[in-house]
């Protein structure tokens, strides 16, 4: 009898803790940079499931962190340390109106810098990724000349 209480009391332990350790995150931030930091920080430590709570839930984000999270999982062990303990530099934060941001950052580990840009919706701020791999194409976000080859 003793030994039931000993094992059933050690399994509720272990099941207890399994349940803190494997908790989703929410995917909430307070503002439109936290948001972008929450998403940059996840994909950084290798949480995408994580990552893909503070995403624009379409099938092009989806495809596009799909093939981030393939190419992180075949990267060498070295870079992933590298990434996780980098620190985020926000560079610059755009406001295009109320509900759309452009937040350039780059990460301490390979220091490129990179663009996302966050939508409310739903009263929830959320990043595009797929913004990073098309915003040359985006006629909303007017990217600064810093050298005129026609003068």
């Amino acid at each position: 009898m003793k030994r039931n209480y000993l094992i059933s009391l050690f399994l509720l332990f272990l099941l207890y803790a399994c349940k803190n350790e494997d908790k989703p995150s929410t995917g909430t931030s307070e503002n439109n940079v936290d948001a972008a930091r929450n998403f940059i920080r996840a994909l950084l430590d290798g949480k995408f499931r994580e990552a893909r709570a503070y995403m624009l839930n379409d099938s092009i984000n989806t495809n596009y962190l799909d093939v981030v999270e393939r190419f992180y999982q075949r990267d060498v062990q070295d870079n992933k340390d590298g990434y996780r303990t980098s620190t985020i530099h926000i560079h610059s934060v755009d406001s295009l109106n109320d509900s759309t941001t452009v937040v350039v950052y780059s990460n301490s580990f390979k220091n490129n810098p990179d663009t996302l840009k966050v939508l409310k919706v739903k009263d929830q701020w959320l990043v595009d990724l797929k913004y990073l791999y098309e915003h040359d194409r985006d006629t909303l976000y007017k990217k600064k000349i810093l050298k005129d080859t026609l003068r």
